[in-house]
């Protein structure tokens, strides 16, 4: 098979090749899936560059995720069933040395979650990550409905689809930040009532303006450390603050603010979810995709073997929306 691996951390372009690499066959407990599309997130790329640790986890890395394809082999236990079935997959590359990045991965059988037949095949790459994240953003703490909710960066591979997910899930009022208008419109389409450049000198008054003069339930946050002064001023007393991720390994945020406001701090990471929240996070996801009910926004799409462009596209943020690559 052709797949994409790195043996050393570094620069996409320094550290990335895509050579032949002997198919996987799966054991007991275990399916393989013929890739047709990898997924490439923020986490993928911090991971090659080394930017959480320098140490390699493993000899040799194949990255990503997130991807999608069809069951061709199954190991001893595992329902034949299940052969020729449509999946999108997640985690393949978390705690393992080989992801989507290439033509087969291995997994076992509850990490490939099939697809309705009517979802596009690329689709099905942006589900394990982005779609999850920001789907569980909007469950936990009993749910968005009612509630006025603020998205950070609307448009982009999360924020896209948590706008929807707020919207869906019945939020009475969905609000979005974003950098250009370009990509406010981007928001607005997904279901965000307003819109606001986070770097405005008054954004914090044009959001509370936008929610009808009164500070938001909730924040679904991609950036904390660099946002954390815009949220305090945004969110009510009592209000959630939930983060899945930031600029900087460290952040600082003024004690006295949020003891005053009770509010509540959380932070997760999609692939570390309780077995729970997963479970109810994909049963919502697979009920909106079978009514049709998201848009998914593809912002590239590139082969295998231009991996480091893709890698360097979400890295430099020069795209609003989901990187994917085909599987040749």
């Amino acid at each position: 098979m052709q797949a994409a691996f790195y043996e050393s951390t570094g620069p996409a372009r320094s550290v990335l090749r895509v050579a032949e690499q002997p198919d996987p066959q799966p054991g007991a407990g275990e399916l393989r899936v013929r890739l047709r599309w990898s997924g490439v997130n923020p986490s993928d790329v911090k991971s090659r560059a080394g930017l959480r640790s320098r140490e390699m986890p493993f000899p040799r890395v194949v990255p990503h995720s997130d991807g999608m394809g069809v069951v061709d082999a199954v190991g001893p236990g595992v329902d034949a069933g299940r052969l020729g079935q449509r999946v999108w997959v997640w985690n393949a590359a978390w705690g393992r040395a080989d992801g989507t990045a290439a033509q087969f991965v291995v997994l076992p059988p509850a990490q490939a979650v099939p697809l309705p037949d009517h979802v596009p095949d690329e689709a099905g790459a942006c589900l394990g990550i982005p779609a999850l994240t920001a789907l569980h953003a909007m469950l936990v703490a009993g749910g968005v409905a009612g509630q006025s909710v603020l998205v950070a960066g609307g448009a982009g591979a999360v924020g896209h689809y948590a706008v929807q997910f707020a919207r869906l899930l019945g939020a009475a009022r969905v609000l979005a930040t974003a950098s250009t208008p370009a990509k406010a419109e981007l928001a607005r389409a997904a279901g965000a009532d307003a819109v606001v450049d986070y770097r405005s000198t008054d954004a914090a008054a044009q959001l509370r303006q936008a929610n009808r003069g009164a500070r938001v339930d909730r924040i679904v946050e991609l950036d904390i450390a660099a946002n954390a002064e815009l949220d305090l001023a945004l969110l009510r007393p009592g209000g959630d603050l939930v983060a899945y991720g930031s600029g900087a390994p460290r952040l600082e945020l003024p004690f006295f603010p949020l003891i005053a406001g009770n509010l509540t701090l959380r932070f997760f990471i999609v692939y570390n979810l309780e077995p729970a929240d997963r479970r109810r996070a994909e049963a919502a996801l697979g009920a909106f995709l079978e009514r049709q009910a998201l848009r998914h926004n593809i912002a590239l799409r590139l082969p295998l073997a231009e991996i480091a462009q893709a890698h360097e596209a979400v890295e430099q943020g020069r795209v609003a929306g989901n990187v994917v690559l085909a599987l040749p």
